[in-house]
């Protein structure tokens, strides 16, 4: 079982963004600004493309309405999508707001947050949802 899917399963605690029966999203823990989001299915599969194509559409349409509440919660230029997935063996998208392209750039160095601070920008999105 993947670190993603104990998440799910609510054994490791998140700050969750928002849930539906197939797709969950949390903020990631070293995120590379306010507002960062990883999006997941549910079902544990490593990598997106081996997904279904039904469910990688519908991946992309919840990660959208996840994206359009991260902008109106921390405005920004664009919220920028990214599929990595190599540190993880459970597919994912990290939804990122930036100002420019060099905002995407997971070499950056990664925000220090406060529980508190988790906590306000996980309720800032979904209060956008």
């Amino acid at each position: 079982m993947t670190i993603f899917s104990r998440i799910i399963a609510g054994e490791i605690p998140c700050y969750k963004v928002a849930e539906n029966d197939q797709f969950f999203a949390f903020l990631d823990i070293n995120p590379l600004a306010k507002g960062h989001t990883l999006v997941v299915p549910k079902q544990e599969v490593d990598y997106i493309f081996d997904l279904s194509d039904e469910d990688v559409a519908a991946m992309h349409v919840f990660a959208k309405h996840v994206a359009l509440a991260i902008g109106k919660a921390f405005p920004c230029r664009k919220v920028g999508m990214a599929v990595l997935g190599l540190e993880v063996p459970h597919a994912h998208i990290h939804l990122v707001p930036m100002q420019n392209e060099g905002d995407m750039l997971f070499s950056n160095p990664k925000l220090k947050l406060s529980d508190e601070e988790f906590k306000a920008v996980a309720e800032a999105i979904r209060a956008q949802l």
